[in-house]
Order: C-alpha cells, then structure tokens, then sequence
C-alpha cells in the first residue's frame, strides 16, 4: 500500500474538485473508485474529503465563486507558499488566490503558469496532502498540456527547480518533470484540434486495477469517454469526463 506521511517540496501531493453537484460527484466517484465522501462544515465552506477505506485521496468543495470552472487541480508542495508566490510572479505566472491559511492544516496559494494552466501550492501543517498514492483508487500522476513547452520548462525550473527529460517516438514527444532523479509529472503538446481558446491545464492520472473496465463503468455512471483505452509505454490509459464535465484520467500500470 503507497501511504505517505510526507511530500518533499516540489512534489505534487494533493487533488481536489470544484464540483457544481457535489451529491453527484460523491455518487459517480463512490461508483467508479469505492471512494467515500467525508464530512463537511460551513467553516471550511462545504469542503470535504473523499477516503479510500481509512486513508485520505482528495478532495472536493462546491463553486466557490462566480466563473470558477468544474475541474480537478493539483497541489505541489512547498516549504513556503509566500516565497514560492513571489518566484511565481517573477517568472510571468499569474495569482488567483494570494497566499491564505487553511484553518490548522496548511497554507495554500492557487496560480496559473505562464501558459495560463492552473496549479496549486500547499504548504503543509496538519495536513500533509493524500495519504495513499500510485494505487488503484487513487492520484498517481499530474500531466501538463502546453502549447509552449520551452516556456514550461524555464517557468517550473525557476518556480520548483524541476528539471525536465524528454523523449521522442514516432507517435509524441514527451517530457518527464524530475525532483532531483525522482519522475514526479509529465508535460506533452497540446493536442492541435483543441480550441485555441482553451488555456494549458493539468490533467490528474488515477490508477486503476483495469482501464477498460473502468471506462465501461464511467459511461455507465453518466461519464464521458475523451480517449478511448489505448496502450502506452507505462500502461493502459483513457482519459474521461464525470457526469459533471471535469476531465481526468485512469491509468493501469505496467507490473515492473
């Protein structure tokens, strides 16, 4: 079982989802990964976690404001969120929430890289980020979809230090982010037949026990299929859209 009790900084470490229906994101991922919702309390805003048996796996809250879109967002940790907004600000990215604590847990900030996709920061205090990842049922990676990779690339080496490793096939290229010598996201092209007027996003990656399977029971709980399963070099994956909208994707990793 992959519990964790910490995440180094620069390391992606938790997923939430702005859902305008939180009855029925409760229902679609209680069906689809066993997923049990927690409670929650006007004092966080209706904000609660979702919990692979005993062991936390995300979160959700309702729209918190108006235009807030129905999406997953990923979290990275971070030693100090006020140090890591400032590098964010100097590097051409853009603030949506400044700096705030979280009650006793963290301290958060949300922004989007100068491509215009959304991230988190956590700075954690009694919240470290998810307590089970990379397992069925759970986070298990963050892809960047850009269409500027070399601007990317300088903007998260300045803001986390990632380095970045890239590698072609006749089908893609594809750039691993690293931690030090540790693989701890993705970043691909943006496919072209996307609009231009939708900005770069991080797409979140469950795992799962069986991708088909899993997509088969998406679409039977009101979920929409974006890719169908196909096979990569890490394993099997498709990506969907809750009944929702919000887009993610599964993924059943090769046995190594």
């Amino acid at each position: 079982m992959a519990e964790f009790k910490e995440y180094a900084p620069g390391t992606p470490c938790w997923v939430d989802l702005a859902s305008p229906d939180v009855e029925k994101s409760k229902a679609f991922y209680g069906g689809l990964f066993g997923w049990k919702a927690g409670e929650s309390s006007p004092e966080t805003g209706g904000y609660f976690m979702f919990f692979k048996g005993d062991k936390n796996v995300a979160g959700c809250s309702p729209l918190m404001m108006e235009g807030q879109p129905t999406a997953w967002m990923s979290y990275v940790a971070v030693a100090d969120a006020d140090e890591t907004t400032d590098k964010i600000k100097k590097a051409g990215g853009t603030v949506f929430v400044e700096p705030m604590d979280v009650l006793d847990v963290g301290r958060m900030a949300v922004f989007a890289d100068a491509g215009g996709a959304a991230l988190g920061l956590w700075q954690p205090r009694a919240h470290i980020g998810a307590d089970l990842a990379n397992e069925p049922g759970a986070f298990t990676w963050n892809e960047l979809q850009t269409r500027d990779t070399d601007g990317a690339q300088a903007f998260y080496a300045e803001v986390f230090g990632w380095g970045a490793q890239t590698s072609e096939s006749e089908v893609m290229t594809y750039t691993e982010w690293k931690l030090g010598e540790s693989s701890i996201g993705g970043m691909m092209d943006m496919p072209p037949e996307i609009p231009p007027e939708v900005p770069a996003y991080w797409l979140v990656y469950f795992a799962v026990e069986d991708c088909d399977a899993s997509t088969t029971k998406a679409e039977e709980l009101g979920g929409a299929v974006f890719v169908a399963p196909m096979d990569v070099e890490p394993g099997r994956f498709s990506v969907l859209a809750d009944l929702t909208g919000a887009m993610f994707a599964i993924i059943k990793m090769k046995q190594s």
